[in-house]
């Protein structure tokens, strides 16, 4: 585990989980990663992508269990009122949109924040799904198939300040990034569950292009492991600062969790030194 280095600032973790087919099993390994770093000095938590169920043959019908409440999002509201911390809750499968209508045949890949009192102050929908085909042992991957996407670009205010809020495969699309900037987002969490293949490749060099891009601080937290024989997810969380530099970050596979402080004045300083969103012409 890695403890932040710069003492200056709200202090932000990102959890790394290898989630599996038992939701009872990926709610406790969350519980105890989450209950470390709260006790290491945590305000804010983020974890992964699909933390309570990576199994797409499950996600409908558990989908339709958190309408209005359920097992997962009693868990996070527990969790955190319990803490006293803020948790950004990676996603989980929800039958249900923003206006209260229903899903009918697919589900929402939502990301739900909630506050140190287990208050639901923020959801966003997953945007753009991955259908892609990819190198690996799985081949094929069609999030269209059970997800709906979301519309809504999505900032709260946190202790650690404005968060944008977006998972996964929307890292590649700077777009989002550049209307979350426009909402004033000082930093952004992406939940994630990248493939090994694609994470391998991109990884590093995305989340640090929308660091640099948008001035702003970046927190992803990974899937990194064997998920099933057939599925393995490339891990790496991190942090990285509005320069672009990689301040925490996991090295190994496996469950666990890095730390760093998001300073304001670290913020501040790359943005005034070089002014680019003052500079753009487009």
């Amino acid at each position: 585990m890695t403890e932040p280095r710069d003492v200056e600032g709200v202090r932000v973790a990102t959890v790394q989980m290898v989630s599996g087919e038992r939701l009872e099993d990926n709610l406790a390994q969350a519980a105890t990663l989450l209950a470390e770093v709260a006790a290491a000095g945590a305000s804010v938590a983020v974890l992964p992508e699909n933390f309570a169920i990576l199994k797409t043959a499950q996600m409908v019908a558990q989908g339709q269990q958190e309408i209005g409440g359920g097992e997962i999002r009693d868990f996070l509201a527990e969790l955190a009122r319990s803490l006293g911390l803020w948790i950004v809750g990676g996603s989980l499968p929800l039958a249900e949109r923003e206006d209260g209508s229903t899903v009918a045949d697919r589900v929402r890949a939502c990301c739900l924040v909630l506050d140190d009192q287990g208050r639901e102050v923020a959801r966003y929908d997953k945007i753009h799904l991955f259908d892609a085909e990819v190198a690996d042992a799985q081949g094929r991957y069609r999030e269209s198939d059970t997800f709906e996407p979301g519309e809504q670009v999505v900032t709260v205010d946190t202790p650690a300040g404005r968060l944008g809020l977006a998972i996964c495969y929307d890292l590649r699309f700077p777009e989002l990034f550049r209307a979350l900037r426009q909402q004033q987002a000082d930093w952004v969490a992406l939940p994630s569950a990248f493939t090994y293949t694609t994470g391998d490749a991109h990884w590093h060099p995305l989340i640090r292009a929308r660091a640099i891009e948008n001035q702003c601080w970046l927190v992803a937290a990974g899937q990194g492991g064997y998920n099933s024989p057939r599925r393995r997810t490339y891990g790496h969380s991190m942090i990285v600062d509005p320069w672009g530099s990689v301040v925490a970050e996991q090295q190994e596979e496996g469950p666990g969790w890095v730390m760093a402080a998001l300073a304001p004045r670290r913020l501040q300083e790359v943005r005034q030194r070089m002014p680019v969103w003052d500079h753009r012409r487009l």
